[in-house]
């Protein structure tokens, strides 16, 4: 029926699906349900909520793609009926009929409730985003080409987050003159080639993600409203970390505002969401939201200006995290 009804262009449109499938199937990927504050292999849906505005938007999320698939389906079914019942074998005489007044009521009030229901949640949760809390801490996020600017407005401090690169790994990890001796000849192409390759296993050794790695993370303390003040010093940026439900855009010469409450203890990544230039993907995010004593600690390092001392206090209190989850793990087993 389908090549009586488009002709070649069915078959090819098999074949390629066909091919997608088989592509899919041999890949190395398998699909995986998203992580918490890191992108995973294989992802599909949205991240793991570390916020209640980020549990809502899940939702909504759900809500929305449960109508879509209805819908779909329902269409789905009409047409191959539709295709069944009124073939030409099945009916060689067509109808003439043109209107049908409760059928055209019907098309048209149906998706006017399905969209009144959806914006029902939709515009609870855009409130819930814009109704701002009372801040326990404001921070002002500067982007500029290309790195952040995180600003502590309470503890007159400025934390700087540049990416660290596969060449910052392999020349913490070789030394200057071994890095200089072994890379410094190549260029281009076939230098990026050579240090993505010899930095791989770098990264999994210190259980980084390349491209989503900092020098500087931020942090914030969990279960405190956190006001975000975002803008930019250059082009337009954005400010995003998906696990919390946040996205605003860094518009020069502008001020805009979010706000977040963490509720889960970890490391959260994120990257600049707007094509803003040639190292665009030279922008990421990183926030860690620990327990109250050390974020005081870690403020109070700052604040005396050893960057040093308050990057060790992080590092420490994620190993010690790290260390107690497997332990837990080793204990279930």
């Amino acid at each position: 029926m389908l090549r009586r009804l488009f002709g070649a262009a069915a078959d090819r449109a098999v074949a390629f699906i066909a091919t997608v499938f088989s592509i899919a199937a041999s890949s190395a990927l398998t699909p995986a349900f998203a992580g918490l504050g890191a992108p995973t292999d294989g992802e599909l849906g949205l991240p793991l909520p570390a916020t209640d505005l980020m549990e809502k938007l899940h939702n909504v999320y759900d809500v929305v793609n449960i109508v879509i698939i209805a819908i779909a389906l329902f269409v789905l079914f009409l047409m191959l009926y539709v295709m069944y019942r009124f073939s030409e074998k099945r009916n060689p005489v067509p109808s003439r009929t043109t209107h049908n007044t409760f059928l055209e009521v019907a098309w048209t009030v149906i998706p006017i409730l399905i969209l009144a229901g959806i914006s029902i949640p939709s515009f609870r949760l855009l409130y819930d985003q814009y109704s701002f809390p009372k801040p326990d801490l404001t921070v002002k996020a500067i982007g500029q080409a290309w790195a952040w600017d995180h600003e502590y407005v309470d503890n007159g401090f400025t934390v700087s987050s540049n990416v660290v690169n596969d060449e910052d790994v392999l020349k913490e990890k070789l030394g200057e003159d071994a890095f200089a001796q072994k890379y410094g000849e190549l260029e281009g192409i076939a230098r990026n080639k050579a240090l993505y390759a010899d930095s791989a296993a770098i990264w999994a050794e210190r259980n980084q993600l390349r491209k989503l790695t900092v020098d500087n993370e931020i942090a914030v303390p969990v279960n405190k409203v956190v006001h975000l003040l975002v803008t930019s010093q250059d082009v337009i940026h954005s400010w995003t970390i998906p696990s919390f439900g946040v996205k605003m855009q860094a518009v020069p010469g502008r001020t805009s505002a979010v706000w977040f409450k963490a509720n889960t203890v970890g490391t959260f990544h994120g990257q600049c969401s707007v094509l803003c230039g040639k190292l665009h993907s030279a922008m990421p995010i990183t926030v860690r939201v620990v327990e109250q004593p050390v974020y005081d600690q870690w403020v109070e390092a700052l604040k005396a200006k050893d960057r040093k001392k308050a990057q060790s206090i992080l590092k420490a209190d994620a190993e010690s995290k790290s260390a107690g989850a497997s332990v837990a793990m080793t204990t279930q087993k």
